[in-house]
């Protein structure tokens, strides 16, 4: 753990110094927006069950950044047209690299989540807190286009506990079950080759999962070359109908 906390460190140390270009301009275009700060500053639930403030680039308007569901759609009227393009191009997950600069997050490890998702967690999926939360793992580059999922659903928080949370949760107990220095460095590899061909990074990740031995639904899934269905999540045999 050592060595991935060096790694860690340095690592987004350098990356916030050589993406700084970007930012800055970036940063500079949502405070011209409205003239607020271009940072949002989201609560999540890290390793132990832990809160931590997570740093993003703001992509919502100031007064409707704390409301409407926790799941966000591609077509979301809360998001601003610069925010629109943070998405795109994940740079609200650049400005996480000062999570992992001060130790809340990894670079790599299952995505943080809220309190209100966290608490509907099986005691299976509760094995996802006894790690570092991170920016990237292979649910990141399978649902890399979570917004378009939600795009259009009554309920988006309900649609992604149905759709996303059941794959997205066994996605991230399989890291935790083979994490290595050497995949770290994969999946930020095909997380970065995603942004410009996501064919080929999903190809890779269901080609990792099938030399790691998952099962075929799982790697299925990971090829997205289907509709998503609603699943149980893991250590549950029912689909989750409320939310």
């Amino acid at each position: 753990m050592k060595v991935k906390r060096s790694i860690d460190f340095f690592a987004a140390f350098l990356g916030l110094v050589l993406t700084s270009p970007l930012l800055l301009p970036v940063l500079f275009l949502v405070w011209l927006q409205d003239f607020k700060s271009p940072f949002y500053i989201a609560t999540r639930v890290g390793k132990d069950e832990r809160n931590f403030s997570m740093v993003k680039l703001r992509s919502m308007v100031v007064s409707e950044a704390n409301s409407g569901p926790d799941s966000t759609s591609l077509g979301d009227p809360r998001i601003t047209p610069v925010g629109h393009f943070i998405r795109k191009y994940k740079l609200d997950e650049l400005s996480q690299l000062w999570n992992v600069l001060v130790g809340d997050m990894s670079l790599v490890g299952p995505r943080p989540n809220v309190r209100n998702e966290t608490d509907l967690y099986t005691k299976e999926e509760k094995k996802l807190l006894s790690v570092k939360p991170g920016i990237t793992d292979f649910s990141s580059i399978v649902f890399s286009d979570e917004g378009a999922i939600l795009e259009n659903k009554t309920d988006p928080d309900l649609a992604y506990n149905q759709l996303i949370r059941p794959w997205k949760s066994r996605l991230g107990l399989i890291y935790i079950e083979h994490q290595s220095v050497i995949l770290d460095i994969q999946l930020i590899v095909f997380t970065v080759v995603a942004i410009f061909s996501r064919t080929k990074a999903l190809g890779w990740v269901a080609n990792t999962l099938i030399r790691l031995g998952v099962s075929k639904e799982v790697v299925a899934v990971s090829w997205r070359s289907s509709e998503l269905y609603p699943y149980p999540p893991p250590g549950s045999n029912a689909i989750v109908c409320d939310r």
